[in-house]
């Protein structure tokens, strides 16, 4: 069983953290669409960045500040303008924002973060952000993490949040966290949004590698289109509020805190692929027998990937071979006569030979997922063996449906 109970209160469960999400008039939908969190102290942060060349002047901002600085205060998120391919004017346009913020906070434009969400190509309407700013700011509160999840999103249909608890050093130690993305989702990493807030005590170096091992096994580890962005940002703040003892090597107060940041990571990013735009199901891919992690991953990201698979899923239709096929291009080698695959409890392929299984029946299982419960009964499960070797990998994606296509087809129009 897991070491931590899951919790309300979102990414203001961990003490001392505050947010709060507004409308601003960012997006033409007047949808709320400006979101701030803020930490009462300086806390260490990490941040995962997109691996696109083309990149929206936030990322730019950010990794040029926690390389300067790996702590903050801030995080400032617009929705409704991506500003990347805005040229100079929008990394002034990032750099006027996080100095309006960190003024109306009375703090350093050091200790501020940037997020944007939105269109690529347009700039963030500056007018409305300054006039947002003086608001948000004051909207900020310990209940603010739905707000706040609600202002971030764009063709999300769903918001998405998770907070758990532990205990370290016998004292409570809290991690929350909210999550955007619903298109343009692929591994390195997505359209995707994430910002984590932890009050445990870290050192910076093993705050940042926790992050980034969480980053390879949740958001780098789901895929709606195979297509990456120029935004995705996951930004993790560790305020030590909690007081429990530094956490300054590793060790096993270390491993538990990793293993719970994983698990905040892990739920947000199966939110964002059941969330996948047109989707009706989650499709969780397990592959064991590998050669090592790394090998088992990358099989099950093109299983989850594959566009055959994803439209199998969605016409309820149990076609095994498009799952071996996709195992077979990843780039792994494995023995052909060492394959098994398993669609929920259904066995289909054993040692490289197809069985008989009840054909209705699976396609009963897939369709059962499409109504079922939001990320309790609406997932379908993929077991891929390929070997005996020790390497185990999960990877998350979603069926493609109709409505992908026209959801994508009129995003600016």
């Amino acid at each position: 069983m897991a070491d931590w109970q899951e919790i309300t209160g979102g990414i203001t469960a961990p003490r001392g953290y505050q947010a709060a999400g507004i409308t601003a008039g960012l997006k033409p939908s007047g949808l709320p669409d400006l979101a701030l969190i803020f930490s009462e102290v300086e806390a260490i942060a990490a941040g995962v960045f997109t691996t696109s060349q083309v990149k929206a002047a936030c990322v730019d901002y950010c990794r040029q500040r926690l390389q300067a600085k790996q702590s903050a205060r801030a995080i400032l998120c617009n929705a409704g303008q991506a500003n990347a391919a805005t040229g100079n004017q929008g990394w002034f346009d990032a750099l006027e924002s996080a100095l309006a913020i960190a003024q109306a906070l009375n703090i350093s434009s050091e200790s501020v973060l940037l997020a944007s969400t939105g269109v690529i190509g347009q700039r963030i309407k500056m007018d409305a952000l300054r006039s947002g700013i003086p608001k948000v700011v004051a909207a900020l509160s310990e209940t603010g993490s739905d707000a706040a999840a609600g202002a971030i999103i764009t063709t999300d249909l769903v918001t998405k949040s998770i907070a758990l608890e532990t205990t370290i050093g016998d004292r409570p130690v809290r991690i929350g966290g909210i999550a955007k993305g619903s298109g343009m989702i692929h591994p390195n990493m997505a359209t995707m949004l994430a910002f984590v807030t932890c009050d445990a005590v870290v050192s910076p170096h093993l705050w940042q590698q926790m992050l980034a091992r969480a980053a390879d096994r949740s958001f780098n580890s789901i895929t709606v289109d195979g297509d990456t962005s120029t935004n995705d940002s996951l930004i993790a703040l560790a305020n030590g509020q909690s007081r429990t003892p530094a956490i300054i090597e590793w060790g096993a107060e270390a491993e538990k805190l990793e293993a719970m940041l994983i698990a905040v990571c892990q739920h947000l990013a199966k939110a964002i692929a059941r969330d996948g735009e047109g989707a009706t199901c989650l499709i969780e891919v397990e592959v064991t027998g590998a050669h090592d992690e790394l090998s088992a991953r990358q099989i099950a990201k093109t299983i989850a990937g594959s566009s055959l698979v994803k439209s199998a899923i969605f016409g309820r239709d149990p076609n095994w071979g498009r799952i071996a096929a996709a195992a077979g291009r990843a780039g792994v080698p494995f023995e052909q006569e060492n394959l098994q695959i398993k669609l929920g409890n259904f066995l289909m392929l054993e040692n490289g030979q197809p069985l008989t299984f009840d054909r209705a029946a699976a396609s009963a299982y897939l369709k059962k997922a499409a109504t079922g419960a939001y990320l309790q009964q609406d997932t379908v499960l993929i077991s891929v063996n390929v070997g005996n070797g020790y390497g185990v990998g999960k990877a998350w994606g979603c069926d493609l449906s109709y409505d992908y296509v026209k959801i994508n087809a009129e995003y600016t129009t």
